[in-house]
């Protein structure tokens, strides 16, 4: 029941300010080449993205600065009718073991973010092969950092919808015929691997991102997505197998095998308005492991059965009336709830920490496109973190905080 009256808050809320959509704008030679504006026969891209932060926790006392990632897109067209996409990121600046680390203090990753075949079909329809990000609430798909307020990204779309999540697969997305502005996708990829969930990041580290995915298991995920005067909808979800390990093992684990072995389900619904300066969104969204107590008893990492949350964002563009959208300065605020282990199979432990909520408030600006300078303060507030998980006891315990409140500082670029 608590579920559905945070939905009707989130609902109310995002209703309520529903006074701000724009269809897009292209903005990078990412979008150019998708869009098909790129016009010599064969072509090869550049492009990119990244972000750098700084953050102060003020009841820790204590700062991070950060590079947190840089992106470089290669992309090409071989023809009218084939290109190519390809997006390279390092995060946190430094690999660990990478020469000039030999204290370790290397944080960072190197990964690919996408590399996949783009085939148009018809000019409204096409197919994407390789490893791509499925369409999936708000910002998985689109996620350059220039395009979303605040520093970090949503919470609900970085530990509900485990953005950016990309997998090895093929998708066809395309227009329906008849209803301007309606689109639909649709993807088949491999699947989720269970023994990385968890009962605080949720399947986030369940994700296989194209790196040597194992098992038999197989992702399906589809959205509707319309867009009507100053309004975008959407409804996408997500179904998949989470067994990624070969039968005679996942029979020795007592877990189902096969493309959809011990399912993960999820869901979601969003909104967004955009118009004379004003900016809105909201989302709701949830997941359901109907299978958790068998995954906790092959791995013991107290997964959730079930997850949900939402968020609502308003934000007004300050210098509207005098630029219009050549230049921004955004003030903004984002109310998130989300729960982590709103349901629990009797094999796991409940843990109250994992039900937070965030409030956030603060500036963007964008002198120029491709640019965003931001600010921002975030609250954030949980319920008690359960004793029993709690692995060394007092005093070595580090001390938690169920309301803390942070100080963020940012710049982002696109090209």
């Amino acid at each position: 029941m608590r579920f559905f009256h945070q939905c009707l808050l989130l609902i109310f809320f995002s209703t309520g300010l529903f006074c701000a959509s724009s269809h897009g704008q292209v903005l990078t030679g990412e979008d150019s080449l998708y869009a098909g504006l790129v016009a010599k026969e064969q072509s090869t891209v550049l492009s990119g993205y990244g972000e750098a932060r700084y953050t102060l926790d003020t009841r820790r006392k204590n700062a991070e600065a950060s590079l947190s990632r840089v992106v470089l897109f290669v992309g090409h067209k071989f023809n009218n009718k084939i290109s190519l996409f390809t997006e390279l990121e390092l995060e946190d600046a430094l690999v660990v073991g990478q020469q000039g680390d030999e204290a370790g203090i290397g944080k960072g990753g190197i990964s690919m973010e996408q590399a996949f075949l783009k085939f148009n079909l018809t000019p409204t329809t096409y197919l994407v092969a390789g490893l791509f990000i499925p369409r999936l609430g708000i910002i998985n798909e689109n996620h350059l950092p220039t395009t979303f307020n605040g520093v970090d990204r949503p919470f609900v779309e970085q530990l509900i919808i485990p953005s950016t999540w990309r997998e090895v697969g093929v998708g066809i997305y395309g227009g329906v015929r008849g209803i301007p502005g309606l689109n639909y996708s649709f993807s088949l990829t491999n699947g989720l691997n269970s023994g990385g969930f968890s009962n605080g990041s949720g399947i986030r580290d369940g994700r296989q991102l194209g790196s040597a995915a194992t098992g038999l298991g197989l992702g399906a995920s589809g959205s509707l997505l319309y867009y009507v005067d100053h309004f975008r909808f959407q409804v996408s979800g997500y179904i998949g197998g989470s067994t990624a390990v070969e039968k005679r093992v996942a029979d020795s684990l007592q877990l189902n095998s096969g493309p959809f072995g011990n399912p993960v389900m999820l869901g979601e619904a969003d909104g967004q308005y955009n118009n004379n300066g004003w900016s809105v969104k909201a989302i709701v969204t949830g997941i359901n492991i109907p299978n958790a107590k068998n995954i906790n008893l092959a791995y013991a990492n107290n997964t959730p059965s079930g997850i949900y949350g939402g968020y609502a964002e308003a934000a007004y563009n300050l210098l509207y009336a005098k630029h219009g959208d050549a230049k921004t300065l955004a003030l903004f605020g984002r109310y998130e709830y989300l729960d982590l282990n709103a349901s629990i199979p009797k094999n796991a432990l409940k843990n109250d920490a994992n039900r937070q909520q965030y409030i956030v408030a603060g500036l963007t600006y964008k002198p120029i496109r491709g640019i965003a300078i931001k600010a921002d303060y975030i609250q954030h507030i949980t319920g008690e973190p359960n004793p029993a998980l709690i692995i060394t006891p007092f005093p070595q315990t580090v001390p938690y905080y169920t309301s803390n409140g942070f100080v963020n500082l940012g710049v982002a670029y696109n090209f």
